[in-house]
């Protein structure tokens, strides 16, 4: 499959190329250091146009294929990996959920947020339900004209900074995935509160944190999908897991960068290190896992359109990117020697963001058995 872009996606990957070294790069480190949200560079995303794009243009959006915003992320993800998340869940996620899954009033009033600034955050992790989702304990009971909620969600990413939350619970006690669905519930509803923020080892910028919910009353029009959509809301997770794959290879990217430059300029034994053998072979297996990676997540864009990836090729993309970025981010820091150890530089902050991705959206194992599964099956039941 071949992976030709347009002249306008080539203008908007070099406008977005543009902004993240222009203004993003130099704001990295100091998001990272004091944890704080990095509100001047959404600001800015707002001000290109670069949230809310796979959103309709009657809401506001930009009407986009997913790819144009794969494109945006990869780009900024080289220089800072929070902000890159932002522009995830800016165009993917929970707005994708939204944008295909809601009703017209639902997407008339949430979906213009988005356009403004506005990340809307997909809460699915409890305590005892990571990996097994279907486990969640949070439920939603119909009480008149509204939805009573219970329960607490953790490592919820944007706690606390979004307005908006998609959260998935169980509805009216029905066991399994069969009594899954999805509320959107606004912050300041009442009974429900932001918990304790988690002290990230990276990407720090944008919180992660509890949501809890004390008999939470919701508006019975705020139900996204009811018992049984789990499946459909998980195909709109796809976005997601696509977007979280960029953000690594984006990341890895730019610590493949940073190494490049610094292998040309650094010289010992009377020459570049760049001519050793032993680094040339580490670059040219760092060039191969950030190209396989990108033409992974590009085949899982362009093939979703303007709707949602394929599970398979999501898992794949997921997988394989965020693996290779572990390995890239190391890689490149070694390259650096003591200099890439010192916090004066970007690369111990890129291996720290990168280390997320293989469990965040989705561990690695988990990838691994989706990946297994559309080979072969789901596993025989005992």
């Amino acid at each position: 499959m071949l992976f030709t872009l347009s002249p306008e996606q080539s203008a908007l990957r070099e406008r977005a190329r543009l902004l993240a070294d222009n203004e993003f790069r130099a704001r990295a480190a100091e998001i990272d250091r004091t944890e704080e949200y990095p509100a001047a560079n959404v600001r800015a995303l707002v001000r290109e146009r670069m949230m809310g794009m796979t959103i309709a243009t009657e809401f506001g959006g930009g009407d986009r294929p997913l790819i144009d915003a794969i494109l945006v992320i990869e780009q900024v993800a080289r220089v800072c990996g929070t902000t890159a998340r932002i522009v995830v869940e800016g165009n993917a996620g929970a707005v994708s959920a939204i944008g295909h899954l809601g009703t017209a009033e639902q997407k008339r009033r949430y979906l213009p947020w988005v356009s403004e600034g506005e990340k809307p955050a997909i809460a699915i992790t409890e305590k005892d339900a990571g990996s097994a989702a279907t486990e969640m304990r949070t439920s939603a009971r119909a009480e008149g004209d509204v939805w009573v909620v219970e329960g607490a969600k953790c490592w919820i990413t944007g706690a606390g900074s979004s307005r908006l939350y998609l959260v998935f619970a169980r509805f009216d006690d029905k066991p399994g995935a069969a009594g899954i669905g999805a509320l959107l519930i606004e912050r300041d509803t009442s009974g429900f509160r932001i918990g304790r923020r988690e002290p990230a080892m990276g990407l720090r910028g944008l919180p992660e944190g509890e949501l809890i919910f004390e008999r939470c009353r919701v508006p019975r029009d705020n139900m996204l999908i009811g018992a049984g959509g789990f499946k459909q809301l998980m195909s709109a997770y796809n976005c997601q897991r696509v977007g979280a794959a960029t953000v690594a290879m984006g990341i890895a990217q730019g610590a493949y960068e940073e190494a490049v430059r610094y292998a040309r300029e650094r010289r010992q034994f009377n020459r570049p290190i760049s001519d050793f053998q032993g680094l040339r072979w580490m670059f040219a297996d760092m060039t191969v896992q950030i190209e396989a990676a990108r033409l992974l997540i590009y085949r899982a864009a362009v093939n979703a359109g303007h709707g949602f990836p394929q599970r398979q090729e999501a898992a794949v993309a997921k997988l394989f990117a965020a693996e290779s970025a572990i390995a890239i981010t190391n890689n490149a820091l070694q390259i650096f020697g003591a200099r890439g150890y010192s916090r004066d530089l970007p690369m111990e902050r890129m291996v720290r963001d990168a280390r997320m991705f293989t469990i965040g959206g989705g561990t690695s194992q988990v990838m691994r058995n989706l990946v297994a599964d559309g080979v072969l099956g789901p596993e025989s039941a005992e």
